[in-house]
């Protein structure tokens, strides 16, 4: 991937990047092996309330062309009763770098964990639309639970794996996507920063330790 800024913001919005076989490394090693045995579950809901809606998501609302692009990308989906979609997808949670076979903690299951949402925020969602309703949560691959305090040994590990340096206008940044994680940083004033990616690698390229075509 590619980063080059055009306007710096007036206060923080670094990218952050941190090495992810670093990250794999010192993760706990009960906790890498449970999560290359099983993998790792995005479940996601699509509606008109809440987050994004199918026609967003997909670029279509029609569900032919929604169910196909599902099969296509091994997504199991399930319509709702009030027309919404849920879908849930099960990845490995390590890969292979694919041109050195490096080892690399690669995933999102702490981004994109229920426990990462502000804890008032998720109360209410949680109310509102019950746990199984959030826009977006993550399980262990067979579908138990990842609790809270997993998040945060992750998020920990990340943390203090992670440089970050202020945008300057002109600045380029060249991020291997798999070998590096990145993030985004919040910003006050105005900020520029454009994103080019090279060729897709796809995961069935580099060696997944389960079977992502799984259910």
């Amino acid at each position: 991937m590619l980063f080059a800024c055009l306007v710096a913001p007036a206060d923080a919005g670094a990218t952050p990047v941190a090495d992810s076989p670093a990250v794999l490394r010192e993760l706990p090693a009960d906790l890498v092996e449970r999560f290359e045995r099983v993998g790792w579950l995005l479940v996601r809901n699509y509606n008109d309330e809440i987050g994004a809606s199918v026609a967003e998501a997909f670029g279509t609302d029609e569900r032919r062309a929604v169910e196909s692009y599902c099969r296509a990308n091994a997504i199991n989906f399930e319509w709702l009763p009030d027309g919404g979609l849920r879908t849930w997808q099960r990845r490995s949670a390590v890969v292979r770098h694919p041109l050195t076979g490096q080892r690399c903690w690669f995933n999102q299951i702490a981004f994109l964990s229920e426990w990462t949402l502000d804890p008032e925020l998720r109360e209410y969602l949680v109310d509102e639309y019950g746990e199984d309703g959030l826009p977006f949560n993550t399980r262990f691959g067979n579908g138990d639970a990842i609790d809270a305090d997993v998040v945060q040994r992750i998020n920990e590990v990340y943390e203090a794996n992670t440089a970050r340096e202020p945008w300057q206008a002109g600045d380029l940044m060249l991020v291997d996507n798999v070998r590096t994680a990145h993030g985004r940083e919040r910003f006050a004033g105005p900020r520029e920063v454009l994103v080019a990616m090279a060729d897709a690698v796809h995961l069935a390229d580099c060696s997944p330790t389960i079977d992502v075509t799984g259910g």
